[in-house]
């Protein structure tokens, strides 16, 4: 599977569990790590576990692998390594705490940037 195939594939399985504020940032310049971050946020425990559960079960089912999987005890961040593409599926307010997309160069959805901008 290549970086777009996966990249849709990854988008399809946040939207399909009602995931919101979906980002896509290309880091292929910043990092030779990995070439894309893909941030969502979900609502509750019980949607941030769904989303990145729906992503891994996509992902496997597509023929791609899933390196590894990380805070699916706590729920509130949790962090689905791809290989090529990095996915966070957080709750809202641990993600305008951290603001991972000023750290990497992506615009973060309004609703974030308009809770960074009220703080500051």
């Amino acid at each position: 599977m290549n970086l777009i195939e996966l990249e849709k594939l990854v988008v399809a399985a946040l939207e399909d569990i009602k995931g919101h504020d979906i980002e896509v940032i290309d880091t292929s310049r910043l990092t030779s790590l990995f070439e894309r971050m893909v941030i969502a946020c979900g609502d509750s425990h019980r949607q941030v576990k769904s989303l990145a559960r729906n992503v891994q079960e996509k992902v496997r089912a597509g023929g791609a692998h899933v390196l590894s999987c990380e805070g699916e005890e706590v729920g509130e961040w949790i962090l689905v390594d791809l290989g090529d593409i990095i996915v966070h599926v957080m709750q809202p307010a641990v993600r305008s705490y951290y603001n991972l997309e000023e750290l990497w160069g992506g615009k973060g959805p309004l609703r974030v940037r308009q809770t960074i901008a009220a703080a500051g």
